[in-house]
């Protein structure tokens, strides 16, 4: 184990990370295995022993994340329409991106924003904002703003875990990302609950509807 940490510390000090914290950025923005938020968050970690500097993996992680996105969204845009008829129908994937249509659809910008923290969200929203031709500008306007506040967040729930165990990396990288894993949870239970909110409305109107015209 503790080659491991020296070797994570030695990464983590080489001005090599910056540029590969980029690259996993971006390859995550359309190809979702790559887990660009445990390498910002692991940085996060070691940023609170000063190596690497937390404002240039802050910066440097969502510069990576937008380019990422804008990748995935050519990439709809080109593409995306006849990618999304061949999921299966009743696949998770055609659930997520029905999901992202439909909010595209009501919310827009807001959808890209939450879309940041749900599993594989990220890549269905912004490709599906291609293959609908969402409007370019205001696709970077408000991709911005997610990848900036995905950055700011995974880079701090690292530091904050580092800071807590400074002698312990491996405790604070844990804690770390026990902390995503949470907020990632909690969004997760908020869409499943709205989902099904969202089901039961209609099916309450429907029974109203028939108990009035059973009155009359």
């Amino acid at each position: 184990m503790q080659l491991v940490l020296d070797l994570l510390h030695e990464t983590m000090s080489s001005p090599w990370v910056y540029l590969a914290l980029f690259a996993v950025a971006v390859v995550d923005g359309f190809f979702p295995v790559v887990p660009s938020e445990t390498a910002v968050i692991t940085a996060g970690v070691f940023a609170a022993t000063g190596q690497p500097a937390l404002s240039v993996v802050i910066v440097v992680a969502a510069a990576g994340a937008l380019v990422g996105d804008h990748i995935s969204y050519a990439i709809g845009r080109r593409g995306g329409g006849r990618l999304l008829t061949r999921l299966p129908e009743q696949g998770r994937r055609r659930a997520v991106y029905t999901w992202a249509s439909r909010g595209i659809a009501v919310r827009g910008g807001l959808i890209l924003t939450v879309a940041r923290y749900v599993p594989g969200g990220r890549t269905a929203v912004t490709m599906t904002m291609g293959a609908t031709r969402f409007p370019r500008s205001r696709f970077l306007m408000f991709d911005a703003l997610a990848a900036g506040t995905w950055g700011i967040y995974s880079a701090l729930v690292g530091y904050l875990g580092g800071l807590a165990f400074e002698q312990d990396p491996l405790r604070g990288l844990l804690l770390g990302l026990g902390l995503a894993f949470s907020v990632t949870v909690m969004v997760e239970t908020a869409r499943w609950a709205y989902r099904r909110r969202a089901r039961s409305l209609p099916a309450a109107a429907e029974a109203g509807a028939r108990g009035s015209i059973g009155d009359a």
